[in-house]
């Protein structure tokens, strides 16, 4: 008899540690693996960070690998969730299996970094930021920019634009803009994510590239997101607004530019031309496909955008992005919960 009853305790213990084992594996990190865009790249691994301050049971893992990488992997469904600096196009959308939400996280100022030793405040007009990316104003004495810098003492060297060798979204804020301002280069280069650049310009993989690039170069040229130039100490130049008028970039120019952008109900917002503020400037967004085979990474979806555009929002300006005003941020956050499955 006793033997009979420690046979059905030790049963009824494995039972129990059977049915904890799988209570505990139930509680087990939540791990979200998404990639794209090297534009919010910093701000979202700050943002994996701090999520998992407030959440222990939910780790994120972000790689910076340019927005058209984050949009083949989010069409392919090999990430969580993508990200990118361009918003997906009708026809891209349309390859989701089951569908995508676009969240938009931050915004942000594109600067156009150069290296040139005992060179500050360099101004570049309309007119030479669109022909040096054109491959038509090509040495740094050029009368053109001369005139844009009195009393500055400029080389004789050779300009070396250095842009993406990546599909970008960076590089379509950057072309975009270029785009809006002069025709010429809107026929010669384009808006794209992946430009016609001119050939011999020097390319580097995502904002970290592009920054490294000009940054070892003299002479070099090119256009990296605002927080990238702070982080490699990299100059940047003053371009021309819509009102004519010289600006830097910061976050309150930044801010100033984005201030006015409408949200519409997909949330995408291709066009941001500003006669505020800084001009080259655009925003970011989260691609969420709406089907999950896995119901724990839905639940763990819908929490990771709610605190991105709640909790989150604070660490945007730390980081020199702008924010999601808090009402778009409630209709996406809305658009998450019913729709991501």
């Amino acid at each position: 008899m006793l033997f009979n009853n420690f046979a059905r305790l030790s049963t009824l213990t494995a039972v129990v540690a059977s049915v904890l084992g799988t209570q505990l594996a139930a509680m087990a990190d939540i791990t979200l693996s998404g990639a794209g865009a090297t534009f919010p790249q910093p701000l979202y691994e700050r943002y994996a960070r701090e999520i998992r301050k407030a959440h222990p049971d939910l780790k994120i893992n972000y790689q910076g690998i340019g927005s058209g990488g984050g949009i083949k992997q989010t069409i392919a469904g090999t990430v969580d969730f993508g990200a990118s600096d361009a918003a997906m196009t009708d026809g891209e959308i349309a390859k989701v299996k089951g569908g995508v939400i676009l969240v938009p996280t931050a915004g942000g100022a594109v600067s156009v970094v150069y290296n040139l030793p005992g060179v500050k405040g360099l101004k570049l007009s309309n007119k030479v930021l669109t022909g040096i990316f054109e491959g038509k104003i090509t040495t740094w004495n050029d009368p053109q920019i001369a005139q844009d810098n009195k009393g500055v003492s400029l080389p004789a060297g050779s300009i070396k634009p250095a842009v993406r060798a990546d599909g970008s979204g960076t590089a379509f804020i950057f072309t975009n803009h270029l785009s809006a301002i002069s025709p010429s280069f809107k026929s010669a280069v384009g808006a794209s994510k992946e430009p016609k650049w001119p050939s011999g310009f020097l390319k580097g993989k995502g904002n970290p590239g592009v920054a490294g690039l000009v940054k070892q170069t003299p002479g070099g040229i090119g256009f990296v997101e605002y927080e990238f130039a702070i982080k490699n100490g990299l100059s940047s130049a003053l371009v021309q607004n819509g009102s004519g008028k010289y600006v830097a970039p910061s976050l309150k120019a930044a801010n100033l530019a984005l201030a006015d952008v409408q949200f519409p109900e997909n949330f995408r917002a291709f066009d941001v031309n500003s006669t505020q503020g800084y001009p080259i400037v655009g925003l970011t967004w989260l691609l969420v496909p709406k089907s999950h085979k896995d119901p724990a990474k839905a639940k763990a979806i819908k929490t990771m955008v709610k605190w991105i555009l709640t909790s989150g929002q604070q660490f945007n300006d730390d980081l020199n992005y702008t924010s999601i005003p808090s009402s778009v941020a409630q209709r996406a956050i809305a658009a998450v919960e019913s729709g991501v499955k």
